[in-house]
């Protein structure tokens, strides 16, 4: 699958392109302040996931396939490998060409997620967007108190509502949501079954009040990346990079310093 993208700043041989993976639900728009910043050293490209954003759909919505996806990028840029850096179901798709295809990645950046399956917490969530999309609605606002019966979180919603489009003066969601809710199982989850380790550097940074990077996670980090540093934000909860932007450049500058 041929992925939208969008890119900044210009390839030079002396630095690794860098791609930004969205999570979730999200887009290449989630990363744009940072990849802007980023641009003035490096060549960016931030792809919309399988999908998301202006992607094409399909129904399968494994990492195994998202990885495909970047990996494809990758080939299409007429590089050897990129540095990734990933959030959320982003991360996992990155961790996922890493372990799977090493030599496609030159270091990895992971944020607040950890390469383990986890509960399902989305019910609410698709069950306030497929009302949204069941009805006639006229407008941005009409689509906002639809999902407003169902979650109370502003932000939540103003992030939900961004992938709202208006083609022909019909209001729809641009994300496939119907494959979305139907893979969940594979979205929560993380193929490991005999996977190697990826020895690339790594460096894992998570949120002080987000509950994604448990503990018990750790021993797998370590054995899936040996050479993985782990760096909090502890004033940031699930979307590190947009509640503490200054703290996370700082961490991810630092990282990158190296490269």
């Amino acid at each position: 699958m041929r992925l939208n993208y969008r890119e900044f700043g210009s390839y030079s041989n002396r630095h690794p392109t860098l791609i930004l993976l969205h999570g979730l639900l999200g887009s290449s728009s989630n990363w744009m302040t940072i990849a802007k910043g980023l641009s003035e050293r490096f060549h960016v490209l931030v792809p919309d996931l399988r999908n998301h954003g202006r992607s094409p759909h399909d129904d399968d919505v494994s990492y195994p396939a998202l990885a495909r996806d970047i990996d494809k990028l990758i080939d299409e840029q007429g590089l050897d490998s990129a540095l990734l850096i990933g959030h959320s179901m982003g991360g996992k798709a990155a961790m996922w060409l890493a372990l799977d295809k090493p030599e496609r990645v030159t270091a990895l950046v992971v944020v607040d997620i950890a390469p383990v399956a986890y509960p399902n917490r989305f019910d609410l969530i698709y069950q306030a967007l497929h009302a949204v999309d069941e009805s006639s609605v006229g407008s941005r606002a009409e689509a906002d108190a639809i999902l407003a019966r169902s979650i109370d979180e502003v932000g939540l919603r103003q992030f939900l509502l961004q992938n709202l489009q208006n083609v022909d003066g019909e209001w729809g969601w641009r994300m496939n949501l119907a494959s979305l809710t139907k893979g969940m199982s594979e979205i929560v989850g993380f193929p490991l079954e005999n996977t190697p380790s990826y020895s690339g550097p790594t460096l894992f940074i998570y949120g002080g009040k987000s509950d994604y990077v448990q503990p018990a996670s750790r021993p797998v980090i370590r054995r899936l990346f040996p050479q993985s540093q782990m760096q909090v934000v502890s004033e940031a909860g699930h979307w590190v990079y947009a509640e503490q932007p200054k703290a996370f450049a700082k961490l991810l500058d630092e990282f990158l310093t190296k490269f």
